[in-house]
């Protein structure tokens, strides 16, 4: 039996991976997460548009389940290219969710869980991340800053008097090829393998090697060179209050963060950093948390009308 609760408190925030959906209901006074709400789902992100659909729906369906909400509101983290707005992916090429190029992903979902297409809302993955750390986490108490999700890609966003967008620049010119080359899982275990003529399998192995292999910490004095470089342009451009790091590489911070420091106070730059604490839930929160935007938006474009 559905509980009566006030269904516009909670918005369910989704973060949609490449191989996981991860959903969960957000508290929108309180801003913070139903825990009893937290569901993750693998994804075969190469499978057809039934089998993809029917995952995802399956997942939220059983994160409201939990709590005895009914269905409600939407925010949902994707990955792009996307149009947004329209719920229309482009996503093509890199051989995931390759079955949507071109459909309208937003129709799909509404006619699977059988709610109103505009109970749904669509944005980019990076700026998800930043808007959930602005919403309930590292960065509340900031109007200017930029975000860096680390891993196995480059995602980026800036947040200007409030407002959150994608800055893209994983593809961004950089040294002697592009952001993300230097700045992602594959540069560690290229330049590991480079310096060792040995392979690893992620960051965090290396992590555990840091103490007593001097190898590691050159990697890691390098990558926090790197990323200091990359900020410092990042940070220029946007004059940006603070600066916000995430991903799965943001869980080694300890290791490159004071290098990264170090190369932006000899370029005269003393912007705080901040290291993400809602981690992988920062995109879902997000999500959700962009309901707050468009609330106070709609509300605000009526008052003027």
């Amino acid at each position: 039996m559905q509980k009566t609760i006030n269904n516009n408190q909670y918005v369910l925030g989704i973060d949609i991976g490449g191989s996981h959906i991860t959903a969960a209901l957000l508290d929108m006074q309180q801003r913070n997460i139903l825990k009893n709400s937290y569901t993750r789902e693998r994804v075969d992100s190469h499978g057809s548009t039934e089998q993809i659909i029917h995952t995802w729906c399956s997942a939220i369906k059983a994160a409201y389940k939990k709590t005895g909400i009914q269905i409600g509101r939407l925010g949902i983290a994707m990955p792009g290219p996307f149009d947004y707005d329209n719920g229309i992916s482009y996503i093509a090429g890199n051989d995931k969710y390759a079955a949507f190029y071109g459909l309208n992903v937003k129709d799909l979902l509404a006619n699977e869980l059988k709610i109103n297409r505009d109970q749904i809302l669509m944005s980019n993955d990076a700026s998800c991340f930043l808007a959930g750390e602005v919403f309930a986490g590292e960065a509340r108490a900031y109007q200017n800053l930029i975000g860096i999700t680390l891993g196995t890609g480059l995602g980026s966003a800036v947040c200007a008097e409030g407002k959150i967008t994608d800055a893209n620049l994983w593809c961004s010119p950089f040294l002697n090829g592009i952001a993300e080359d230097y700045l992602s899982t594959r540069w560690f275990l290229k330049r590991y393998y480079e310096l060792t003529g040995l392979n690893i399998l992620n960051v965090r192995e290396l992590t555990l090697l840091y103490d007593e292999n001097q190898t590691v910490r050159k990697i890691f004095t390098e990558f926090g060179h790197n990323l200091g470089l990359f900020l410092k342009n990042f940070q220029q451009d946007h004059a940006a209050e603070a600066i916000v790091i995430g991903g799965n590489i943001a869980n080694a911070s300890s290791r490159f963060v004071p290098n990264v420091i170090k190369y932006l106070e000899s370029q005269g730059i003393t912007t705080s950093i901040h290291i993400s604490r809602l981690n992988e839930d920062a995109a879902l929160v997000g999500a959700a948390g962009c309901w707050a935007t468009q609330t106070k938006e709609t509300v605000e474009k009526a008052d003027f009308d």
